[in-house]
């Protein structure tokens, strides 16, 4: 069983880099399953897909975020990572990771929330 935890700091100032680690059990991000995410959802919003990274270390970034957004990972510590920079307010959001063997079979992580304040 895929199990999934994000963790970071849960309050990150205007301007700083939000960085946020995601830990993975009963998988594994060089093999199975293909594809590791970071979605958020901000208040009052939908989810919004931010970027992955596939077990080959190929990355996706949604346009929206590319320029601000990096997703990196440490295959010694089977883990994954965030990087947003250049936060605002409207970066506030509950994080999630996610891994997906297909479109229809995805493992979520219980997602933490991030608030960017001075």
């Amino acid at each position: 069983q895929v199990q999934l935890q994000e963790s970071g700091p849960g309050l990150v100032k205007p301007s700083q880099t939000l960085s946020l680690t995601c830990t993975v059990s009963g998988g594994s991000i060089t093999t199975r399953p293909n594809a590791w995410a970071w979605i958020r959802q901000p208040p009052g919003t939908g989810l919004e897909w931010m970027g992955a990274i596939h077990n080959d270390g190929s990355t996706y970034y949604s346009p929206s975020l590319k320029s601000r957004t990096s997703i990196s990972r440490d295959t010694s510590k089977n883990q994954f990572s965030l990087q947003l920079s250049s936060v605002t307010p409207e970066d506030t959001a509950v994080y999630y990771c996610n891994a997906a063997h297909s479109p229809v079979e995805n493992f979520w992580g219980q997602g933490t929330q991030v608030t960017v304040s001075s």
